[in-house]
């Protein structure tokens, strides 16, 4: 609980005058206003962030934080909870979905296990942070008690700030764990009163959405999530990598560097880390629109419009990586282009040069 309370506290708003003095840079450089669009929005809120004009995110990290879910009981899967290990596993070892997209943006995957429901062995190269092996079954009891879901999150913080210490001025959320829709469609619902029906989907894949939706009708139903305590709401419905990505977010905001969330479970973690700190929204760039049904109601909650629409669901923060080149293109037009004076400076000169 104290490494969660102090990175709150160290959390502070965005250099608004920085923001204006890039604002004022972008506008004046060598193309019409607004030209560049989103680009140039990135470009400001990356000023703010760091509070430099001269902008760097070369050091990219995704951290996938990896737990299992006791709700698994109630069918709400087709995958194997093995799964979770495979991929954990395969995160650390280079050859998942996120690796592959992850290494064309020149960025590092961090594997963690904060919650997986068996012993990686020790040459896994998973970080192991394990909290307990997976939630309870959340339509049955809470999914883990406060001291628990507490942890989970500074987790998230922990991995962080060392991914910081080591130099990475840019993070990425990701997550592996089967049946983790079911988890953030229940603490999408149970925080801002959704019925479950308006923001359940398929996920990897399940036979029937209606039980999905059932199932986690009960859950809130029967563990009564306090809507006004984001932590209530994780301990009951939520899940350990939830936790942890909430973490991460908060960890980033705190070392006033970038966080890049991916689709629908990261958009929900960040929501859970809006919840507990507001200031930490103008920290967050959305990467991609999931095909979750519930991942535009949840964008929309935390005011973020993803800059991409690529029909992915994969999870693992893969969307979240695909966008880090356009962080780095943000960042090569405020340090690259000349501006429109510095420009026609330029043309006035050669002009001379061939009058002499």
């Amino acid at each position: 609980m104290e490494l969660l309370q102090s990175t709150l506290q160290a959390i502070q708003p965005v250099n608004k005058e920085i923001m204006k003095q890039a604002r004022e840079k972008v506008d004046a450089l060598c193309k019409p206003p607004g030209s560049l669009g989103k680009l140039e929005q990135i470009a400001v809120q990356l000023a703010g962030i760091t509070e430099k004009l001269e902008l760097d995110v070369s050091n990219k990290a995704v951290i996938s934080l990896a737990a299992d879910h006791g709700v698994y009981e109630e069918n709400v899967s087709n995958n194997p909870q093995i799964v979770t290990v495979m991929q954990s596993i395969g995160f650390a070892k280079g050859f998942t979905g996120v690796c592959a997209i992850a290494r064309a943006a020149g960025a590092k995957v961090v594997s963690v296990d904060v919650g997986i429901n068996a012993d990686l062995p020790e040459t896994s190269g998973v970080i192991n942070k394990k909290v307990r092996y997976g939630t309870a079954n959340m339509a049955k009891e809470p999914a883990m008690s406060r001291e628990e879901a507490i942890r989970a999150i500074e987790v998230g913080i922990e991995v962080a700030n060392d991914q910081v210490k080591q130099g990475v001025n840019v993070l990425a959320t990701g997550e592996m764990g089967i049946c983790n829709t079911t988890a953030s469609s229940a603490v999408l619902a149970a925080l801002f009163g959704y019925d479950p029906g308006e923001v359940t989907g398929m996920g990897a894949g399940v036979d029937s959405i209606q039980h999905k939706i059932d199932v986690i009708r009960r859950a809130i139903e029967i563990n009564q999530p306090n809507p006004d305590d984001p932590i209530d709401v994780l301990a009951k419905v939520g899940g350990l990598e939830l936790g942890g990505m909430a973490g991460v977010v908060l960890s980033a905001a705190a070392n006033r560097i970038p966080v890049v969330i991916d689709g629908f479970i990261s958009t929900v973690s960040a929501l859970i880390a809006y919840q507990l700190e507001p200031k930490v929204k103008d920290y967050i760039i959305p990467s991609h629109m999931s095909e979750e049904p519930g991942a535009k109601i949840a964008s929309e909650l935390l005011g973020l419009e993803p800059m991409l629409n690529m029909n992915m669901r994969l999870g693992e923060g893969s969307g979240a990586a695909l966008a880090f080149p356009i962080l780095d293109a943000a960042c090569s037009m405020m340090n690259t282009m000349t501006t429109l004076e510095e420009s026609n400076q330029y043309m006035q000169q050669i002009m001379e040069n061939q009058r002499s």
